[in-house]
């Protein structure tokens, strides 16, 4: 309930909520539901149809199996529950947006998710550059929105940026980052900011290593390796975007293009293969060959 100042108070950051909702079933939704299923979260997932809810099923349970396969304790079945329906976030502590990397598309998700939470709920986008004041700046109460940047892929990405808007609630900055810890993530927090922290620096390697690749100054491979063996990077910058997707990558990358100019324009090798449908590892090609999507 809002307090005399007008400000909502903080939920409880004790625990993690007994429900989370997830608006998006496409990979990053469905790491999402994930890391919170194996907490022991109920978790709703609210995609935009019926047939693009059972591909968000077959995704969650896929990530489960793998994970019952690594011994872990897999969750009932009752505890994922998918629909067509925002109603289902009703009652929802938290609730996380993952639809695609489109501003007039998370305006309009978070816009419908705010019309159907508790007032207590917290709302938190998985924005990966998009501001945060910018999303909020249509939502009655900004007070308790913020942004959670998971990565890609979820399950194995220890990484969550719990990023904060001039008008977003200190308390829920606090629930949010215990419950990111409850889940077995670490959580680094940033002001709003073009890219924030991991996007900006992650997406300007990602142009150079391309726009090198363009000018034939190495191949993909020796390019990548350069930055694993000479700089203990886990994985070269090429063979990263094509796992995060060169589309998600392009559509950082004008956003960034917008705020800081000219730094950050895409390359044209970048812009060919996002026009050709070479995507990265969900299509089977990128800056690599995937012999699954």
């Amino acid at each position: 309930m809002p307090d005399a100042s007008g400000v909502a108070d903080a939920p409880a950051p004790a625990s993690l909520p007994a429900v989370v909702g997830v608006l998006g079933g496409g990979r990053m939704g469905a790491g999402i539901a994930h890391a919170f299923l194996l907490a022991g979260v109920r978790v709703h997932v609210v995609e935009r149809d019926a047939g693009a809810a059972a591909q968000a099923r077959s995704r969650v349970e896929t990530a489960l199996g793998r994970s019952a396969a690594r011994g872990g304790t897999v969750p009932d079945a009752d505890t994922l529950a998918l629909g067509t329906d925002l109603a289902a976030f009703a009652g929802a502590g938290l609730v996380v947006e993952a639809v695609p990397e489109d501003r007039a598309l998370k305006l309009d998700a978070l816009r419908r998710i705010e019309e159907v939470v508790d007032e207590d709920a917290v709302v938190a986008s998985n924005t990966s550059s998009i501001s945060i004041d910018a999303l909020a700046a249509s939502l009655a109460h900004p007070e308790r929105f913020l942004g959670l940047h998971f990565f890609n892929p979820v399950p194995s990405s220890a990484l969550v940026e719990v990023v904060t808007g001039a008008r977003t609630h200190p308390g829920v900055v606090d629930s949010a980052t215990r419950w990111v810890e409850a889940i077995g993530k670490a959580a680094v927090v940033v002001r709003d900011a073009p890219g924030f922290a991991s996007s900006r620096l992650g997406v300007a390697l990602g142009l150079e290593a391309i726009r090198m690749l363009e000018e034939g100054v190495a191949s993909a491979r020796d390019i990548d390796t350069a930055m694993e063996l000479g700089y203990r990077h886990p994985m070269g910058p090429l063979r990263t975007t094509d796992v995060v997707g060169l589309d998600v990558r392009l559509g950082i990358a004008e956003e960034l293009e917008r705020a800081f100019g000219a730094r950050f324009t895409p390359p044209a090798l970048l812009r060919q293969l996002v026009a050709e449908g070479h995507l990265g590892r969900k299509t089977g090609r990128g800056f690599y060959e995937w012999s699954e999507g």
